[in-house]
């Protein structure tokens, strides 16, 4: 398949790039982050008025009607940038269950805020108990008149504190790892009942566990059927894993051409060290990891785009998108370390963004599931 950007997505990468390169470089995000918030409104508001926040909802929902492979270049961007802002938090999973979840109503009243930049989406789904095993609910939905009562605690919400609007998966009925009986909601991030201990990941994003305690939400908070919302959860979680792969693939480039940057200019016993023949086979071997992890995820956002379109099963989704995230968990390991061993004891520094690359790419390989995780989803899927 042709791994190239079409015109148009060449444009909008270009027009990504620029915006970071003008808005967001190092010294920026090191103030950013050890802001209160954690995150700048700015940066937030270009990023949707560039209309990125437009790309993968339908056109009859005001959006673009793009797909992952069309977020390419977007996440691209950011990866290198290392942008903290909640964007795929926003988009996928939660954006992307309430566009192929909510009813027209519910489309109406949300993505049009979310599009614009006024809302803010958080996915709360994670449980301390449940490891990678999406089906894995034991926050309980209980029927109460014509609405619902929340109760449950999930684990490390990515960007919650920051969030207007939760998406909360619950169970009404089953077992605790039953992929029947899930229920998606969307909840307001300060409802009554709604607490969260916020807290800072090692790559400087903003999260929270968040604690539902009789938390009611009306008949019209349920995205979809009752009980029925396992495929779509999985889905969307295969949507986003594949924006985050092509994150990683933006943080890796940053971290290859940094670290072949810094071997051309470092010198010892009178030369560049990028002269010595073991350092060139170290850096030639990151750049074809870097390269193979961006071809995988490439074609991972292809097929997670014909299955939305109904072209390919999701037997055949889960087999690669699980073979690109094993590749770009090994990746990430692989260039991240090799990058700050290359770079010698400065890049373990806070100064210098090579160590922020470092830790992100260490948490993007375990996001949505670790390299083994991934591995054993690939065999049963094949």
């Amino acid at each position: 398949m042709d791994f190239q950007y079409t015109e148009e997505q060449q444009l909008l990468a270009d027009s990504v790039a620029k915006l970071v390169e003008r808005s967001y470089d190092f010294e920026t995000r090191k103030a950013i982050v050890a802001s209160e918030s954690g995150h700048s409104e700015q940066a937030w508001r270009d990023l949707a008025q560039l209309g990125l926040l437009s790309l993968p909802f339908a056109e009859s929902d005001g959006g673009f009607g793009g797909g992952a492979a069309d977020l390419f270049a977007t996440m691209e961007a950011i990866g290198a940038a290392l942008v903290v802002e909640p964007f795929l938090s926003t988009l996928a999973p939660a954006g992307r269950l309430i566009a192929r979840c909510g009813d027209d109503a519910q489309r109406a009243a949300l993505l049009p805020s979310v599009i614009d930049g006024t809302t803010k989406l958080a996915f709360a789904h994670g449980e301390a108990a449940a490891r990678y095993t999406l089906a894995h609910v034991e926050t309980r939905a209980t029927r109460a008149g014509d609405g619902w009562v929340l109760d449950g605690t999930k684990s490390v919400v990515l960007h919650a504190p920051l969030a207007d609007r939760l998406v909360v998966t619950a169970r009404c009925a089953g077992g605790a790892s039953d992929e029947a009986g899930l229920c998606l909601f969307v909840v307001d991030a300060r409802a009554p009942g709604v607490s969260m201990k916020a807290c800072r990941t090692v790559d400087n994003q903003r999260a929270a566990d968040v604690r539902l305690e009789g938390v009611r939400v009306g008949a019209d908070a349920l995205l979809g059927e009752a009980g029925a919302a396992f495929a779509a959860i999985d889905e969307a979680a295969d949507f986003a894993t594949v924006l985050l792969c092509a994150e990683a693939v933006g943080a890796m480039r940053y971290a290859n051409e940094a670290t072949l940057e810094y071997l051309k200019t470092r010198k010892q016993f009178g030369v560049a060290i990028g002269t010595f023949q073991a350092l060139q086979h170290r850096m030639v071997d990151m750049t074809i990891c870097a390269a193979q992890a961006r071809s995988l995820t490439y074609l991972a956002c292809a097929k997670v785009d014909a299955a939305a379109r109904g072209e390919i099963d999701a037997r055949e989704r889960r087999r690669v998108v699980s073979a690109a995230k094993v590749k770009v968990a090994d990746a990430c390991r692989q260039v991240g370390q090799e990058a700050v061993q290359l770079h010698g004891g400065m890049g373990m520094t806070q100064e210098m963004k090579i160590s922020h690359t470092f830790k992100r790419l260490t948490m993007i390989a375990r996001a949505f599931g670790d390299a083994d995780h991934h591995l054993e989803r690939f065999a049963a899927a094949s």
